[in-house]
């Protein structure tokens, strides 16, 4: 059974701040994205659907699209260590079908992790209202992020 309880945002906060990283006032907070884990090979959070919708009232793929970028370029920071830059190069994202409302699950898995490429598979589910994944896949992505 896979986790979604969030991190400790607080204690994650300030370990990016001492590395000159900040959430507070990016996409990421914006977009309500609170991480569950963090590791160079695979990395998980949850965003909020509300606040995330295109006009219609369905899940933007652009906030999917934003959370999958997300979730691979801090593994791919991890990856390089914590203290290189990294950033997405080439992101595509299929979008399977959308959600309403609720919270969605997503997840990073490294497909390779090289000295200056990092590669990740990513999915997001809507969260089931347990709590637990995986429900209704929505999206499937691929990042490649450069490390430098």
């Amino acid at each position: 059974m896979t986790n979604t309880s969030p991190l400790d945002m607080s204690r994650f906060v300030k370990k990016l701040e001492a590395q000159g990283l900040k959430i507070k006032g990016t996409l990421i907070d914006r977009l309500g994205i609170e991480f569950i884990d963090v590791q160079a090979d695979y990395c998980s959070a949850i965003m909020p659907v509300a606040g995330n919708t295109q006009p219609m009232g369905l899940l933007h793929g652009g906030a999917s699209a934003a959370l999958a970028e997300t979730l691979g370029s801090f593994a791919a920071w991890l990856h390089g260590g914590g203290h290189k830059a990294a950033m997405g190069i080439e992101l595509n994202a299929t979008h399977h079908r959308s959600a309403q409302e609720g919270k969605v699950f997503g997840q990073a898995k490294a497909v390779r992790l090289g000295k200056t490429l990092a590669t990740y598979a990513i999915t997001i589910h809507q969260l089931e209202e347990t709590g637990q994944p995986p429900g209704s896949l929505l999206c499937t992505a691929r990042l490649t992020c450069l490390i430098r």
